[in-house]
């Protein structure tokens, strides 16, 4: 049984169809990307499957139950944690306060502090900033600090939506290196991204996204092998 199930998944803005029956999955500990260009409405199923906009049809199911129409807040109690477009962190926030702030779900401060003992292990560069407030860090750690603080809940399925976005080629490196740790570690990772050709060499399957609609799927070498993929979207 697939992780996450998404089945004829339609969105409109006003008259416009912006997802067209899309239907996907994502099976326990894979990384699966969707990749497509701009307006192709990638980051607009993220934000269906995860109700912060209305669906027109369809149905969303995760780890076996039916989450079509359970609020954005409860989704992160049944383990699902996005880390959306831009980052979104808490600006005026330190690093420690942003980490904690992901934790709200957990009642246990020993697993809390544990939890945040492991981030700091993981990345260091988190501990030596964590009385730094938020808003000054680099593009680069500020990804890393979202991507953290949606780890702090401890969620079963991770939804990054375009985390290599205005980044460095050197953090981009970072962030695919820390998405592939997450998941070796055991986490289920969604992945949105532009940057078909860095999604694809982690990803162990992959979708394809033209204009609201799925047209082609593989495993990440299949598609990054793929000549009409390599033209439309890796400069081949």
């Amino acid at each position: 049984m697939a992780l996450l199930q998404v089945e004829n998944l339609e969105v409109s803005y006003g008259l416009i169809q912006a997802i067209k029956g899309v239907s996907f999955e994502v099976n326990q500990g894979e990384i699966v990307a969707l990749i497509g260009a701009n307006g192709a409405g990638k980051t607009t199923i993220m934000h269906s499957v995860c109700n912060l906009i209305p669906k027109a049809g369809g149905t969303v199911t995760f780890d076996g139950k039916d989450i079509t129409n359970t609020t954005a807040h409860k989704l992160v109690y049944a383990g699902i944690s996005q880390v959306p477009e831009g980052r979104r962190i808490f600006q005026e926030l330190t690093v420690a306060e942003n980490l904690k702030m992901g934790a709200y779900t957990r009642k246990s401060r020993e697993e809390i502090e544990a939890t945040l003992e492991n981030v700091y292990s993981r990345f260091p560069i988190l501990k030596q900033r964590a009385k730094q407030i938020a808003g000054t860090l680099s593009g680069g750690e500020q990804q890393m600090l979202a991507m953290s603080r949606a780890l702090m809940s401890h969620p079963k399925l991770l939804l990054l939506d375009e985390p290599s976005m205005g980044l460095s080629p050197l953090y981009v490196n970072t962030i695919f290196d820390m998405i592939k740790q997450i998941n070796e570690e055991g986490t289920t990772v969604l992945l949105v991204e532009q940057n078909a050709k860095k999604a694809l060499s982690i990803a162990d399957r992959a979708y394809v996204l033209e204009i609201g609609k799925m047209t082609k799927t593989g495993t990440g070498a299949e598609l990054l092998a793929d000549d009409s993929i390599k033209k439309a979207y890796l400069g081949g």
